[in-house]
């Protein structure tokens, strides 16, 4: 996937998983004040931003096609989310999501999208807001989904054991999925191995 826009003013991206990846995992959460940053988060995120990478959180919030939400209230937990960040002095540049499902019970939303992880309709999206160098950029999740959404973009794709990593984890290996390039605590770990993947890269070029 090639960005449009100059290559020569391109920076790299993270993308992020939001739910069990940046903040404690809260199945269909719908109210913002239920937004709680998962150990290490913010301080990851902002270990991003003073290296020049963009932080781009990518999200199935599959809970408005099920009726348990709607896109207002996905919102206000985005911007809580961004608002809780920044308190804590981090900052995501961006954050992208998919409401639909294709068993949902809202027909507005019932369909088997291109936005849904993993497919990459996000990362599209992503593509056209900013300028991304995509050689140098990543995918961090705690699901099966994230790692095939990195995978599809060509990305090193990690794995945190927070949120449903652990169970994903197993559930990879005895389903025969795609593995990630590196399975991390959190997601602190896991920003520290794309710094040094990078660090390496820039040695040996």
């Amino acid at each position: 996937m090639m960005n449009k826009k100059n290559a020569s003013t391109a920076r790299p991206a993270v993308f992020l998983d939001r739910d069990g990846t940046v903040m404690v995992e809260k199945d269909f959460l719908g109210d913002p004040a239920g937004v709680e940053l998962l150990p290490r988060a913010a301080e990851a995120i902002q270990l991003l931003n003073q290296r020049g990478y963009l932080a781009i959180v990518v999200t199935n919030q599959s809970g408005v096609a099920r009726g348990y939400i709607n896109e207002d209230d996905v919102r206000a937990v985005n911007a809580r989310l961004q608002d809780v960040l920044q308190r804590a002095g981090a900052k995501v540049d961006e954050i992208f999501y998919c409401p639909h499902f294709p068993d949902g019970v809202i027909p507005a939303y019932r369909m088997a999208c291109d936005c849904r992880k993993p497919r990459t309709g996000l990362a599209r999206r992503a593509l056209e807001m900013f300028e991304i160098d995509m050689s140098r950029s990543a995918m961090i999740g705690d699901r099966a989904a994230d790692i095939e959404f990195g995978h599809n973009l060509g990305l090193p794709s990690i794995l945190v054991l927070t949120g449903y990593g652990h169970a994903e984890k197993e559930r990879m290996e005895d389903e025969f999925l795609p593995a990630p390039d590196f399975i991390a605590a959190d997601l602190r770990e896991a920003v520290n191995w794309i710094l040094a993947r990078t660090a390496e890269d820039n040695r040996t070029a």
